[in-house]
């Protein structure tokens, strides 16, 4: 049988996965679909401005008063409201969701990552194990089933979109402008020619609705309320709102933080670039919108078959021979993409960048949150509203830059912040490795409390200990 935590952490990851189906979709398809005036990279901007001014406040503070499962289960729906706005986009509709999607971000991933913490340390003191590795596994599986979500959500955008009977046929003149190419070409896309039909888009965005309400009843129905003591205890004795709404800086004078924030950013450039910029200037330009779909289910596959395989390698091989091995990768890609000239022709190449960028994509989420949990173990609500914040803010400024800076411009911003990455990143690892933080011990589930068991088992009349 598998441990009450284990099925917590399944639970969690299929709701992710169903909610994320609808977003990633969405996501990916905003700079082509919404490209009028550049609204969909607008939207996603907001999105994650949102995000960083939630993150300072409102992770603390619901998690606390709600406990890890209630705050998941508002912040999907925040989630499923941006679908609604998708189904009539416009600047009145999308701006309105995406700030309400991005308020309930940082609480959602906040309280996910706080949730297989707890669920991790809680397993690990039951078997015996170290802490660490049980989170690494955790985070690695729960990647493995979450970044699925880009296959499901893609595929269906593109089974949609490929019944679009109007597809046009690219023209040289725009092939010529496509890629990391001369900035004084224009690409003059019309936003009505690559655009499907309205009938095929409302159809896409109801199936999107669907499968985001379906996930707020996952975890509502199936997921243990794991914190519901500490949460009750919060209520009961509530702390000053100040040092509430402080925590998530407080935690900024932990020096180690502070080094970790060009890695914790650098992770929202690289996801902003491959939804954003590659989808629009190498995927659509060359091949059409149709095409999108396809080649992100390339990367949420290979993401979610290197979730699940990281996860579990890191226990012999370590984080930072990991996080390097993604630092290579993308290094690679980036130097190619600003030579590549994309062309139709060359149609298996453009499934090549995003198998690779999903294998180092793999390494940055699972590592990156794993690190997270087990550096700020005592501080987890803090410690990863900041990692959102701070990731929300690499989101924000590489789609508020999307519309008016050249894409090698672009690309020679990643790499920057790839090489900081790598220069900081090893400080903090290198600290750990000579003062391994400890561990904690999470009480939060009555199961999980075998000195509690002991304590109490003489009022019990029959009980079999599992």
């Amino acid at each position: 049988m598998i441990s009450r935590n284990f099925k917590n952490v399944l639970v969690v990851s299929v709701g992710f996965l169903s909610l994320f189906t609808a977003y990633g979709g969405l996501q990916s398809l905003q700079s082509s679909l919404n490209a009028e005036q550049g609204m969909g990279v607008a939207s996603l901007s907001v999105i994650y401005a949102s995000i960083i001014v939630s993150s300072m406040f409102l992770p603390h503070i619901m998690i606390k008063n709600l406990g890890c499962k209630w705050t998941v289960v508002a912040g999907m729906a925040c989630y499923v409201s941006y679908s609604f706005g998708n189904l009539y986009p416009g600047w009145y509709t999308l701006i309105p969701t995406s700030a309400v999607l991005g308020l309930g971000g940082a609480p959602l991933w906040s309280a996910k990552c706080t949730y297989l913490t707890i669920a991790g340390n809680a397993q690990a003191a039951k078997d015996g194990k170290k802490g660490s590795d049980v989170i690494n596994q955790y985070f690695g599986i729960f990647f493995f089933i979450f970044q699925s979500s880009a296959v499901w959500g893609n595929l269906m955008s593109s089974l949609i979109f490929g019944q679009d009977g109007n597809i046009a046929i690219i023209p040289e003149e725009q092939l010529l402008a496509c890629g990391a190419a001369d900035c004084s070409l224009n690409l003059n896309m019309n936003s009505t020619s690559t655009r499907p039909a309205q009938e095929l888009v409302w159809t896409l965005v109801g199936c999107y609705i669907g499968v985001g309400v379906l996930a707020m009843i996952i975890v509502a129905v199936f997921l243990d309320n794991i914190d519901r003591e500490q949460s009750s205890h919060f209520r009961e004795n509530r702390e000053p709102f100040s040092k509430t709404f402080l925590a998530t800086f407080r935690l900024l004078k932990d020096w180690r933080l502070l080094t970790l924030i060009p890695l914790t950013m650098y992770s929202g450039f690289e996801q902003s670039f491959l939804s954003g910029e590659y989808t629009k200037n190498y995927v659509t330009c060359a091949l059409g919108i149709h095409y999108v779909g396809y080649v992100m289910m390339c990367f949420g596959a290979t993401n979610s078959v290197c979730s699940f395989v990281f996860g579990r390698l890191a226990r012999y091989t370590g984080r930072a021979a990991l996080l390097f091995f993604a630092a290579l990768a993308n290094f690679s890609c980036i130097i190619a993409l600003l030579f590549w000239r994309p062309h139709p022709d060359q149609l298996p190449v453009f499934f090549v960048f995003p198998a690779l960028w999903g294998m180092a994509d793999a390494i940055w989420q699972t590592q990156t949150n794993a690190l997270y949990g087990i550096l700020f173990s005592r501080h987890k609500e803090a410690a990863f509203a900041n990692y959102r914040m701070w990731e929300s803010l690499g989101f924000v400024i590489a789609f508020a830059y999307s519309t008016f800076l050249c894409l090698e411009t672009k690309l020679y911003i990643l790499l920057s912040f790839l090489v900081l990455t790598v220069i900081t990143y090893p400080i903090v690892e290198y600290h750990e490795r000579k003062h391994p933080t400890p561990s904690i011990q999470e009480a939060g589930h009555p199961t999980h409390n075998k000195d509690g068991f002991h304590k109490d088992q003489g009022k019990i009349v029959a009980q079999t200990q599992l």
